[in-house]
């Protein structure tokens, strides 16, 4: 069964004092139950149809079909659909604009999945929750939070780091990574000190690279999430929080 400390804290997450609820109920422990209930709760305080996640529109700007979209970009919604068991909303929102989907997801592809360097997926997530709050980008925080959990395997620190990350329970690599992260976030000088800082935590100058790259990325899409008014799925609060529902064979 789900602890109601666990749903206590997805419910704080959304900001909706009807979920409170959750303190004197226990789930299922898998997602799609989980979340059935809280939008059953939803239908229950605010009329038939309602949901307690993702009731906004998607994007305030036209979202195409799939099937009216160019063959790559279908067979790259695909791939990521079969891969997480949902499409996220920002490869909806971005398909208005082909080319600029493209660009995108090439620069990501090319920062979020290398394979060198030191940072590892956990700090990569970490950087990106960590800036897009600082950039008040709802989406990124729910959505790189969510993976920050799944890669990191600790269902508490992202909350942290997407609510202070000086006072969360990072260690002193961490910290450096997301010291720089901030600057280069907030557009401040980078100085030799910076990177000596880097260096003190083992991290050498083509980390501090993919740090201020992935910083400057993610205030893209922070800025283009703020554009369009994307919304996260609302598969995207609960993972990592409650075990996922393994697929039968």
């Amino acid at each position: 069964m789900l602890s109601s400390r666990i749903m206590n804290r997805a419910c704080r997450l959304l900001h909706d004092p009807h979920l409170q609820f959750c303190r004197t109920f226990s789930f299922q422990a898998n997602y799609r139950n989980a979340v059935a209930a809280l939008n059953s709760v939803g239908n229950q305080k605010h009329g038939s149809g309602s949901r307690l996640f993702c009731s906004h529109p998607i994007s305030r700007f036209p979202v195409p079909d799939k099937k009216d979209l160019p063959q790559d970009m279908q067979e790259r919604m695909n791939e990521v659909e079969e891969k997480s068991g949902f499409l996220p909303n920002v490869f909806k929102a971005l398909a208005h604009r082909p080319d600029e989907f493209r660009a995108f997801f090439a620069y990501y592809d090319a920062l979020m999945m290398k394979e060198t360097g030191s940072l590892t997926k956990a700090d990569k997530e970490m950087i990106v929750t960590a800036t897009s709050a600082e950039n008040d980008c709802l989406y990124c925080v729910v959505a790189h939070g969510a993976l920050m959990r799944i890669y990191s395997k600790n269902r508490i620190t992202a909350d942290q780091v997407a609510i202070n990350w000086k006072t969360a329970e990072l260690d002193e690599r961490q910290k450096a990574i997301l010291r720089f992260a901030l600057d280069a976030c907030h557009s401040r000088t980078i100085t030799e000190s910076h990177f000596a800082d880097l260096e003190k935590n083992g991290l050498d100058r083509e980390d501090a690279w993919d740090i201020g790259a992935i910083a400057a990325l993610f205030a893209l899409s922070n800025r283009m999430a703020h554009l369009t008014d994307m919304r996260p799925n609302e598969e995207f609060y609960l993972m990592g929080r409650i075990p996922r529902e393994k697929k039968k064979e």
